[in-house]
Order: structure tokens, then C-alpha cells, then sequence
């Protein structure tokens, strides 16, 4: 099958640092070319991920303009949907068209597929967020039996309007690259958890911040500030007055909420990590914790952790009491006192158990075997075939699409 990934406008694929979503596709993607399937990526020019094909509008990623007011922002998507766009046009006119577009780039992507009708290829729209959050337009949205939908878990689409579940075909959980290194022992491990996530207030960084506090847990914060990947990025945007920074939302609440607690030792910010750095932070960690305020739709971080054998504490909120086995590869709590005292028991849960249950749940095959499920689905509704590939039959129908 050839598929045209479509990873949108943000962040390269791989990320450099934060971006779950891309780090999806990453996998995604590599799982897919190992199994037999052309995949050609939308993405920017910066992506070193291998690929048959790379489609871009931007040479870097667009993630930094999104602090900006919408006028100035809405054009980047549409300018990188041109050049998929043209990608769709460009591979049929030389007689080798997509049979899929598996786009992740939200309102955008389908919309703009749609609005071609027959004239595009079918396409699988994989849903990354909280679906409350464009409301209006899933509500009214109709692929005309052209464009579907995939969930990352089964709560994120039961809170989508009934119009959108119509559309969706199933829910396919995240799945991330497996570590070769096994789970640390004990003596390997740092005095502190992890939070790795954007800082902001629905990720719940200050209440993380207290429960540590107070359980006597030192603690590191992992991820960007108001699009900003570290410290000295985000000094160097507010020197400048006319940088949109200055009017993130993201910022005004952590510089009153979070900022003040960081004191360098017992609660620091080492802004985002990627590669070795952040694979040994994921292991070496005592817990990851996630002490969210939204239904989180996927968490890709909870699979991160629990493939580097590092057990989680949650707020039990979105998916995550699908991901996580409390009592077995983490603790869901309720509340804020809860979460305080499960970050001091983290040493009763096993790694080799977190990792057990990663390698069977969340591994990258187990996601594209789902995904094949889900385009030979789309093909047979739109009445497309996909061509046959040397060694590999298209998928059957449509059956289980993960371990559970």
C-alpha cells in the first residue's frame, strides 16, 4: 500500500525534544516501511526520519508561531496542506497515486481533503486531541464517505460528538519504540521523578510541584515553556519586546505558578530533552508522573515511561486508566492528597512489569497492525483497492485493534 503521511506544519519528525504526536508518526512510519508499505511524509524540511518521499512547505518547524495571534498563524496550515496538496496531484499525474493520506493534522487536514472529493484519495484522519476543543466543526463535519476517523483511545472518542463517532472506525492506542536497554535496578536510579510535558496548567506541572513537595521527592520538569524548548530561548524571546511570547497564555500562568517553586535542586526545569538524553531520564527516573487537569486523549508519554520500565503516578482523567495498571505499573488517583502519597510508593511497583506490559500493549507493531486494519476498512467504504505489494497481501477486515 502507498500512504502519504501527513504529520502537519509544527515540529520535525522525529522531534527534537518535545512533540508527541510526531513521535507518533515516527514509529508509525518506520513500522510501516518495515512491513512493506511505501510511506511518503508530510512534515518540514528539518525531519531526518527515513522515508519513500518527503513533502514540505516549511524548511523548520511552525511550533514557535502558535504563541502567535490567530491571524498570523492560520496560514501555516493551510500553506503546508498546499503542498500535500500538491504531492496528491504530482503521484497521480505519473501514473502512481496514494491509495491512502493518513493525515494527523487536525481540522485542517480533513477539511481541506474533503473539499476534493473524488478527486482525492481516501483518507484516514487519526484524532490527537481533546475533541471538545473544536467542537463545532466535528459536529458539522461529513467525509461524504471519503474521510474517517481513528481515535488514540477509546474515552477521546466516546466524548466526541455523535456525528464524528459515526465517522470513526475504531480507537488505536499510541505505541513508542521499544528501549534495548532493560529497566534500571534500583541502584541505577536517580532521587527524582519525572514530569515530561509542555508546562502549562492543564498538565497539572503545579500540582506536581506540591505533591513532591510534599512527599519529599525531588523533582524535574522536562518539556517547553510557551513554545519555548529551554531557559536561555525563553530569556532570549522575552529580551525581544515584539515577540509574541509575551502574551502566551502558557507563560502568565507559570510565572505565577510555577516558576517561583523552582529552586535548582529539590524542583528544576531543564527544558526539553531528546535522544540518549531523554531515553536515560525515562529510565533512570523513579516515576513519571502526570497530574493532569483534561481528559487526555492519548499519552504518549505514559507509553514512554512504562517502555523504559519507569512506573507512573496519574490522575485518574481521559485515557489514562486505560494505560495504566494500578497497583501493578502505577497508581490513579482522585485528587491531590492522593497523588502526593502515591508519588511516595513508587518503589513498591515493578519495572520489569511496566515493561512487560509495554512491550505487549504499546509496541510499534502492535499499532500498525491496527492501522492496516483501519486503511483496508477505509478502502473497502470508499471503494478503493490498494495496489499489491511483492510479499504483502492487503489487510483483511477489520478485527481487534490492540491488546488490551
Amino acid at each position: 500500500m502507498k500512504v502519504l503521511m501527513d504529520a502537519g506544519p509544527w515540529l520535525p519528525v522525529p522531534p527534537q525534544g518535545y512533540g508527541g504526536l510526531e513521535n507518533v508518526v515516527a514509529t508509525l512510519t518506520t513500522e510501516l516501511r518495515r512491513r512493506g508499505h511505501t510511506v511518503v511524509l508530510a512534515t518540514v524540511g528539518e525531519s531526518r526520519l527515513p522515508a519513500d518521499g518527503h513533502v514540505s512547505a516549511f524548511p523548520t518547524g511552525q511550533f514557535a508561531r502558535l504563541a502567535a495571534p490567530y491571524p498570523e498563524v492560520v496560514g501555516a496550515a493551510h500553506t503546508h496542506m498546499g503542498a500535500v496538496l500538491q504531492a496528491v496531484h504530482r503521484h497521480a499525474a505519473a501514473g502512481e497515486p496514494f491509495d491512502l493520506v493518513h493525515s494527523h493534522l487536525e481540522v485542517v487536514g480533513p477539511a481541506v481533503l474533503a473539499a476534493l472529493g473524488e478527486s482525492a484519495p481516501p483518507v484516514l484522519q487519526t484524532l490527537h486531541w481533546d475533541l471538545r476543543r473544536n467542537a463545532d466543526f466535528y459536529g458539522a463535519f461529513e467525509g461524504r464517505g471519503r474521510v474517517f476517523f481513528a481515535g488514540v483511545s477509546e474515552s477521546q472518542v466516546a466524548r466526541g460528538p455523535s456525528s464524528l463517532r459515526r465517522q470513526t472506525l475504531g480507537a488505536v492506542p499510541l505505541a513508542v519504540p521499544l528501549p534495548d536497554a532493560p529497566p534500571a535496578r534500583p541502584v541505577e536510579r536517580l532521587d527524582s521523578v519525572l514530569v515530561l510535558s509542555r508546562l502549562c496548567e492543564l498538565k497539572g506541572i503545579d500540582v506536581a510541584l506540591r505533591a513532591c513537595r510534599t512527599a519529599g521527592v525531588r523533582l524535574v520538569l522536562a518539556g517547553p515553556l510557551a513554545g519555548q524548548p529551554d531557559r536561555a530561548a525563553l530569556d532570549d524571546a522575552l529580551a525581544d519586546p515584539g515577540h509574541p511570547v509575551h502574551s502566551h497564555p502558557d507563560l502568565r500562568w507559570a510565572t505565577e505558578h510555577v516558576l517561583p517553586a523552582l529552586d535548582g535542586d529539590r524542583a528544576r526545569w531543564i527544558g526539553s530533552v531528546a535522544g540518549e538524553e531523554k531515553a536515560d531520564l525515562l529510565r533512570r527516573s523513579r516515576a513519571v508522573l502526570f497530574p493532569i487537569r483534561w481528559d487526555e486523549p492519548g499519552g504518549t508519554a505514559v507509553c514512554e515511561a512504562l517502555a523504559a520500565g519507569t512506573p507512573v503516578v496519574a490522575m485518574a482523567r481521559g485515557c489514562l486508566p486505560s494505560l495504566v495498571d494500578h497497583g501493578r505499573t502505577g497508581f490513579l488517583t482522585e485528587d491531590e492528597a492522593g497523588f502526593a502519597a502515591a508519588v511516595g510508593r513508587v518503589a513498591e511497583l515493578d519495572p520489569h512489569a511496566c515493561r512487560e506490559v509495554a512491550e505487549r500493549r504499546f509496541a510499534p507493531a502492535v499499532m500498525a497492525a491496527a492501522y492496516e486494519q483501519l486503511y483496508a476498512e477505509v478502502l473497502r467504504r470508499s471503494s478503493g483497492r490498494p495496489r499489491s505489494r511483492p510479499g504483502h497481501p492487503a489487510a483483511g477486515p477489520p478485527q481487534r485493534l490492540a491488546a488490551r
